[in-house]
């Protein structure tokens, strides 16, 4: 399958709902669920490469669904801004699991898509249809540091125009070189979801996520980091699912420190870092795509 099938769901909100798109790969009827969950400004086409490497790996038996969280990609744009927050992200993955039924459920989360992972893990009370068997969580942990996100900061929601699809490669690159080697092939490829046609007079290209994610992220204190980090570090500790680690070597995002802590508490996560990467790795790079696989389909 070269192509996966565009499919939404419902997702309620204080005003009115929203519907989040998501991207199936594989057979619709496959019981085993691999959820690919993105980065804080990034969509779901993301995980094209990876997803088709594990549906060859899996065959008939697995799916893959990579979701556009709201307000980004395909999916609704939310009227409240203030919503653009874990607690809404997890709650529109939970409509989307119910709606999937999954008979066995994995999770690969970068960065943002892991946190919210952590936290569908972390609290066994919540009503998934299958528990998570195993996660994925890549280059993102409990501790997130300040200048990583004092750098996602100084772009995050800008407005930004492009001519052409090249010129947008450029200027993400730009933006994005902490994601290690890619060939222009490649990253055009990631680049093309991250633009859609302007609906302006003034025509090009514009970034294909709502600009107003950037309220509530910019609403971060470092002083209010401690408390969020309690919370995810209690999350992390209650996770029962085996789990796997990755971390860029040059990632600004997740310490080493912060790593092997992960390593020693909770479900002792297995780590395994990319040389010459900063955050966050993006699954393309066929080591990095055979660390995930292997791990989803070794043994137990």
């Amino acid at each position: 399958m070269s192509e996966p099938t565009l499919n939404y769901v419902s997702c309620p909100d204080a005003n009115g709902g929203h519907r989040m798109a998501y991207w199936q790969w594989g057979k619709p009827q496959a019981g085993h669920v691999v959820m690919c969950v993105h980065g804080l400004a990034r969509q779901g086409r993301d995980f094209d490469v990876l997803a088709q490497a594990l549906c060859a790996r899996g065959g008939d038996d697995v799916r893959v669904v990579c979701p556009d969280v709201v307000g980004r990609g395909r999916s609704d744009w939310l009227k409240d801004p203030m919503g653009y927050q874990l607690p809404t992200y997890a709650a529109d993955m939970l409509v989307l699991l119910q709606q999937l039924q999954p008979a066995t459920l994995d999770w690969v989360g970068t960065s943002m898509g892991g946190l919210i992972g952590l936290g569908l893990c972390g609290q066994p009370d919540l009503p998934l249809p299958a528990p998570i068997r195993r996660l994925v969580l890549n280059d993102v942990g409990p501790v997130v540091q300040w200048q990583a996100i004092e750098r996602i900061g100084t772009y995050l929601g800008q407005p930004v125009r492009f001519q052409s699809l090249e010129q947008a490669a450029d200027a993400l690159w730009v933006l994005s070189s902490s994601f290690g080697p890619h060939t222009r092939e490649q990253w055009l490829a990631l680049t093309r979801p991250m633009i859609k046609p302007a609906t302006d007079a003034a025509g090009g290209f514009v970034l294909h996520y709502d600009p107003a994610i950037a309220l509530p992220f910019k609403a971060l204190t470092q002083e209010a980091a401690p408390q969020g980090e309690a919370v995810l570090w209690r999350l992390y500790d209650a996770i029962h699912a085996k789990t796997l680690l990755i971390r860029g070597t040059q990632s600004d995002l997740l310490s080493l420190e912060t790593a092997q802590a992960m390593t020693q508490r909770g479900p002792k996560a297995r780590l395994v870092e990319f040389a010459g990467v900063g955050h966050a790795p993006t699954l393309i790079a066929p080591d990095q795509v055979r660390v995930v696989s292997n791990f989803l389909f070794g043994e137990a």
